[in-house]
């Protein structure tokens, strides 16, 4: 009789709880200290760019130094062109490994990607640079030469993730490499330019290389200069 009394008095309409959808469980998502330096680097182009002053840099980059959640990040940069954007704008998700961290989307941009699968890709030559490239690699190797590329941008992204892989990097002689490396069970390395041959000045000013690789069982080599045959004048 009690327990009657008691479900009598518990409103048989009451709406659930509402759950938190997928985008704002991202949004609320705690950062790392990596995503942090990420978007300061973001903001410091884009101030080098015209598009922040002095004051507005600083202010925005005190309030990224003390972001907790990634939507406190889209909104420090919701008004530049490659700013990070909300999880429902995004065109692709971006495949998640255990430990690794969450990699930002940029709206604005449809980011080419390199799948390779039990198969090997090459990009070597004239080819014209995008300014952000992925790369997705599973038992198969990938060459990205970029010293005789046609480059328009001065900063170039790339994401490499190499599964029982060997992706090899090569940038030009003078290039400024920033390497973000995340081994798991593999190799991701920068190697300087191997000996013998002739390597010509420089005749335009360094571009500037960032790349993040993620090696789960396989090999990133990060390689200056032109291959050994072009400087021994081969071909």
């Amino acid at each position: 009789m009690a327990q009657d009394e008691a479900s009598q008095d518990r409103p048989q309409d009451a709406p659930a709880p509402a759950q938190p959808t997928g985008d704002e469980l991202a949004l609320r998502r705690r950062v790392s200290d990596l995503e942090r330096e990420n978007v300061a680097e973001l903001l410091r182009e884009s101030a080098g760019e015209g598009r922040l002053s002095y004051a507005e840099l600083e202010e925005r980059l005190e309030t990224v130094y003390g972001a907790k959640t990634y939507g406190e990040l889209v909104e420090i940069t919701t008004d530049l062109p490659n700013g990070l954007v909300a999880p429902r704008d995004q065109q692709r998700a971006t495949p998640q490994y255990a430990g690794q961290s969450y990699v930002p989307q940029y709206n604005n941009e449809t980011v080419p990607v390199i799948n390779v699968f039990l198969s090997d890709s090459k990009k070597t030559g004239a080819w014209i640079v995008p300014q952000r490239q992925e790369v997705n690699a599973v038992l198969g190797d990938v060459t990205l030469d970029f010293t005789e590329a046609q480059m328009a941008h001065d900063v170039m992204y790339i994401e490499v993730k190499s599964i029982l892989a060997d992706v090899k990097i090569r940038v030009p002689q003078n290039a400024i490499v920033h390497l973000d490396s995340n081994p798991i069970l593999g190799s991701v390395s920068e190697q300087e330019a191997g000996i013998g041959g002739v390597v010509d000045a420089p005749t335009t000013p360094p571009k500037t290389f960032h790349i993040r690789g993620t090696a789960i069982l396989g090999d990133i080599k990060v390689k200056r200069g032109p291959r050994l045959s072009k400087r021994l004048r081969l071909h």
